[in-house]
């Protein structure tokens, strides 16, 4: 079965398709034919309305976006994936182990290393004290009125 295909123009006032023996033709001004699809179309065009700003014309419904417009087909975002990488002076078996391990497991390592830092820290202060001798505390030093405080000159 053939369909048949019927030539339609475009009301040039409210964008409507005018079927053939339809609506009527009017030359404007300027020589250019414009279709028109009615009594009612005409007589808004020579009121000079604009299509724009009255509801049932298409241009209003395209204005205030009452119709679909070009379907675009929505761009699909991948999913981003999670990557881990070996950080400088890990490896990524190292980091791998540490998130495989247990939260006490964690905590008496980190302990553990607290308290080999405190230690480290007590022997180096002990060899410090050890080569410093007999000298007392700091040695007085000459300052030129530097660093008075608040017993300093005037200030501005």
């Amino acid at each position: 079965p053939a369909t048949m295909v019927v030539k339609t123009e475009k009301c040039a006032f409210s964008e409507y398709n005018v079927y053939p023996g339809h609506g009527m033709r009017m030359v404007r001004r300027d020589g250019q034919p414009v279709t028109l699809g009615g009594s009612k179309t005409k007589s808004m065009m020579l009121q000079r309305m604009k299509p724009s700003k009255l509801q049932w014309t298409q241009g209003w419904r395209r204005l205030n976006k009452k119709m679909q417009v070009d379907t675009t087909v929505k761009k699909r975002t991948r999913k981003t994936t999670k990557f881990q990488r070996a950080i400088v002076g890990a490896s990524l078996e190292d980091l791998k182990k540490k998130k495989t391990q247990k939260p006490h497991e964690r905590s008496a390592q980190r302990e553990a290393a607290l308290r080999e830092v405190k230690e480290r820290n007590k022997a180096k202060k002990a060899a410090s004290k050890k080569s410093e001798g007999g000298a007392k505390g700091k040695a007085f030093q000459k300052t030129k009125g530097f660093g008075k405080g608040a017993t300093g000159g005037k200030q501005r």
